[in-house]
């Protein structure tokens, strides 16, 4: 046993794990800067040791088979996913209008972060069936929309709009693998657009419908998102992030010389709005530097899912690469004006003990599919496709 375990080992992806040791270094660095003297202060110590802590979980997780976990547990795991889902909408902590999380006295527990991984283990066992066969509308679209939509509607009942896009993020990334037809997509797609298009015309037609439908803080984030002046307090957060950024220019104004970020005008930035004290201290570099490093993290993905003889694997793979994908293209997007504002964290680099623990479960998994592949993987390798 031992010496299969190093054998595992010796399979892990150290351009991976390399790659979160930056993420580590970088978010730590950066949550100092948010939180000096600040009554958040010490924060960057706690994020170094869930980091660490975090790391057991994923590298246990590698040394586990994911084809066992997707057959064997991925049914029970969901429904563990959703009985929490259903435990928050009754028993739930409310923060800020939105009751999301748990309250496990050392620390507050988000479900719905966890039950993204669990969407997709049970998404990577229904398209693991088809054997890599077209996907039919009833016998297989039907009841993965229906696995998709019992935890994006639990989850906008929080409301958290922001993982639930996550979640349809995921649920389309895994489509597109799972090899839809296009006549299946370009209905969905005309089902989306004529969703949309019911719930604009409700808004003129029939305000208190449309009031039932969008909550007035989401119609308020519309709002602000297509005309920033339109109402200063609602747009507070928004315009300061967008100034603050723009304020860093090239190289930045200098670590812990973020002026909007050390005067208290960018709320939870040591949380979803992370990405600001990047922008303003280190700049468009320093941007350009985490956003090269998210490319390579997802590029490696890919490449991991590409190689991959069991589609299973590759079916996990683009359900984690999707919901990384949006979360990261979501929080920069909505600081910097190009979406209306969410609650959502940046990948490794936010400040928050579930979005650590999914994101290092997530990169368990994606380690697993490295390791126990029955053909050795080298990165750089010359590949036949």
């Amino acid at each position: 046993m031992i010496n299969d375990l190093v054998l595992k080992a010796k399979k892990l992806d150290m351009m991976i794990i390399a790659l979160l040791l930056c993420f580590m270094v970088a978010s730590t660095i950066v949550i100092y800067s948010a939180t000096t003297n600040t009554r958040f202060a010490g924060l960057h110590v706690n994020n170094l040791v869930m980091f660490a802590v975090m790391f057991v979980p994923m590298l246990l997780l590698s040394m586990l088979d994911y084809r066992g976990i997707v057959r064997h547990l991925s049914v029970y795991l969901y429904i563990f996913g959703i009985l929490l889902l259903i435990f928050v909408m009754f028993k739930g902590m409310n923060i800020n209008g939105s009751q999301r999380w748990i309250n496990l006295h050392f620390m507050q527990f988000q479900p719905s972060e966890l039950t993204k991984v669990f969407v997709i283990l049970l998404l990577a066992k229904m398209l693991e069936k088809r054997k890599g066969e077209y996907l039919r509308f009833v016998q297989d679209i039907i009841p993965m929309m229906g696995v998709v939509g019992i935890p994006f509607l639990l989850i906008m009942k929080q409301p958290d709009l922001g993982t639930a896009i996550v979640i349809l993020c995921i649920f389309l990334g895994m489509l597109w693998i799972g090899k839809i037809r296009f006549k299946h997509g370009l209905v969905g797609l005309c089902i989306i657009i004529g969703i949309i298009g019911s719930i604009i015309a409700l808004y003129f037609v029939d305000p208190p419908i449309f009031n039932k439908i969008v909550k007035p803080y989401q119609l308020h984030r519309i709002q602000t998102f297509l005309d920033p002046t339109s109402n200063p307090d609602q747009s507070y957060q928004v315009v300061n992030s967008m100034k603050a950024v723009g304020s860093g220019e090239l190289l930045g104004e200098g670590y812990l010389h973020g002026i909007m970020i050390h005067n208290g005008y960018i709320p939870y930035d040591y949380a979803d709005s992370i990405f600001v004290v990047i922008g303003e201290e280190f700049g468009f570099v320093g941007s350009a530097v985490l956003l090269l490093l998210y490319f390579f993290l997802i590029y490696r993905m890919i490449r991991i899912a590409m190689e991959c003889e069991d589609l299973t694997g590759s079916y996990v793979i683009i359900g984690v690469t999707s919901m990384f994908t949006l979360q990261i293209f979501e929080n920069i997007a909505m600081h910097t004006g190009l979406m209306p504002l969410t609650g959502i964290a940046l990948p490794f680099v936010s400040y928050g003990g579930s979005s650590l623990l999914t994101n290092m479960v997530s990169m368990g998994l994606v380690l697993s599919v490295m390791v126990h592949q029955t053909k050795s993987f080298h990165f750089g390798e010359e590949q036949n496709f």
